[in-house]
């Protein structure tokens, strides 16, 4: 079995924790109390449980840590050490309605002088399969003990890849579908699964060829950013840089898939 940081163990021991409750609540909807946090983007009392629950555990782990948590906001810690960033419910729509799709995503940042910080490690858990997808910079991707490669397929007509539909009130309808109608005619398929976190954990276990969503925010998909590359992937933004945050655009892939779905997304876009 692969040894793992203790900063790993911290992760996945948090994630486990929140886990019972999840999968007890998943399916019964109807007993929910449910909240509008913004047009057609709910939360549930479920979120916000699993959410204390992992910060419960993270903060009594690392009491001096920043934390920027979707439910929560930003919790200011020691600027010189790194922070959390976490999902409680990455697929929160799929859990309210009864569709077994949904992770617990969680990041650590380390500060960097730059003032950008650097990701080093993630986990993305789901709960109803016990899936564990961590990685850690410089020692890979993995799936529980096994390690993880990004797909090997060269040719983008054989390529299926996940993406993200704009909804109402988040994203450009008008953007994604000069993009889907770019990329749509030249590969395999598109599967659009409502989870960033797994669309991006499927990618660096190779489920997926490759990957492109616009208006994310960083908890939906830090932990899956470096899963893909510590599995031998590329992250960028729709220009092939690493301005994803600040553009709020994110490109998966290979190294041979990703510089040809580049070139589609550029055109689609110019």
């Amino acid at each position: 079995m692969v040894a793992h940081s203790g900063l790993i163990t911290v992760m996945q021991k948090a994630a486990r924790k929140a886990a019972p409750k999840l999968r007890r609540d998943f399916g019964e909807v109807d007993a929910l109390q449910v909240s509008r946090k913004g047009p057609a983007d709910f939360v549930s009392a479920a979120d916000r449980t699993a959410e204390r629950t992992i910060l419960e555990e993270l903060r009594h782990a690392r009491p001096d840590w920043g934390i920027v948590a979707e439910e929560g906001g930003s919790v200011e810690g020691d600027p010189s050490k790194p922070r959390w960033i976490v999902d409680p419910i990455d697929g929160t729509s799929n859990f309210l309605h009864s569709i077994p799709h949904f992770a617990i995503s969680i990041a650590v940042e380390e500060p960097r002088p730059s003032g950008k910080g650097e990701l080093v490690a993630g986990l993305v858990y789901q709960p109803l399969t016990d899936e564990s997808f961590w990685a850690e910079k410089g020692r890979g991707a993995w799936l529980h003990d096994r390690r993880l490669r990004v797909s090997s397929r060269r040719d983008v007509s054989e390529a299926l890849l996940a993406t993200g539909a704009p909804f109402r009130g988040h994203g450009d309808f008008a953007e994604w579908q000069k993009i889907f109608n770019a990329v749509g005619p030249e590969i395999a398929g598109i599967r659009r699964f409502g989870s960033a976190a797994l669309d991006l954990a499927w990618v660096a276990a190779g489920r997926f060829d490759g990957f492109w969503e616009t208006d994310l925010q960083m908890w939906d998909v830090a932990a899956g950013e470096l899963l893909v590359r510590e599995a031998g992937g590329f992250v960028t933004d729709f220009r092939g840089g690493d301005q994803t945050r600040e553009r709020k655009q994110w490109l998966a892939a290979n190294d041979s898939l990703h510089p040809r779905l580049l070139k589609l997304v550029a055109a689609a876009l110019r």
